[in-house]
């Protein structure tokens, strides 16, 4: 159903207008109204095209060092990608499940990220040294690349501890925020005539 034939079945102050003065004004009080649920499409929007971006950064890193790991991470966050677009879609025609699903795929994405720094950690701590190849060579160097290998571990646990400790509370806080915009999408669809809400699901 379009725009126009929507608007064609309200009735109106004359024959040229279908929308009289009062329908304007329904309208604009709606688009106020429904502010929480636009800054949440806003929202959706930026995460869909950042983490597009970064999925698509990251596969073009794999022509250049292909690794299991970085596979999984380019699938994932195309995966989590697709799902904001389509949680994006959904909240655009006002479907609160949009939002349920939104905030289950940023609770993905926090999975996805905690789990690859648990991997780089566990890499960094148990994995071999960054510097055997080069003591292998000049046996000379132990000494001094040993103490250097044990400062590369210790960065390490530091980049990939703080990303696991900041990565969990941001996007718990980022799926709560899409989580409570269903029942304010519940509510406005219930407090909003339905003309107005198909006039904006049909122009969305």
């Amino acid at each position: 159903m379009t725009l126009s034939h929507l608007t064609s079945q309200i009735p109106g102050d004359g024959p040229t207008s279908p929308l009289s003065a009062e329908h304007y004004q329904a309208m604009r009080d709606a688009k106020t109204k429904r502010s929480k649920i636009d800054v949440a499409i806003g929202v959706a929007t930026f995460n869909g095209w950042s983490l597009g971006l970064f999925a698509t950064l990251s596969g073009l890193l794999l022509l250049l060092s292909f690794s299991l790991i970085g596979l999984v991470i380019s699938l994932g966050l195309g995966a989590v990608a697709y799902y904001e677009f389509k949680g994006r879609a959904m909240l655009r025609q006002l479907d609160a499940s949009g939002a349920r699903l939104l905030g289950y795929n940023q609770l993905a994405l926090g999975a996805l990220i905690v789990g690859y720094c648990l991997w780089s950690l566990i890499a960094a701590m148990v994995g071999p040294s960054p510097y055997a190849e080069t003591i292998e060579q000049n046996p000379e160097l132990a000494q001094m690349l040993g103490s250097t290998d044990e400062l590369f571990r210790f960065g390490a646990f530091i980049v990939y501890g703080m990303g696991i400790v900041l990565t969990i509370p941001y996007q718990a806080l980022v799926a709560w925020f899409y989580f409570s915009r269903a029942k304010h999408i519940i509510h406005y669809v219930n407090q909003t005539p339905q003309w107005v809400t198909q006039i904006q699901k049909a122009a969305a």
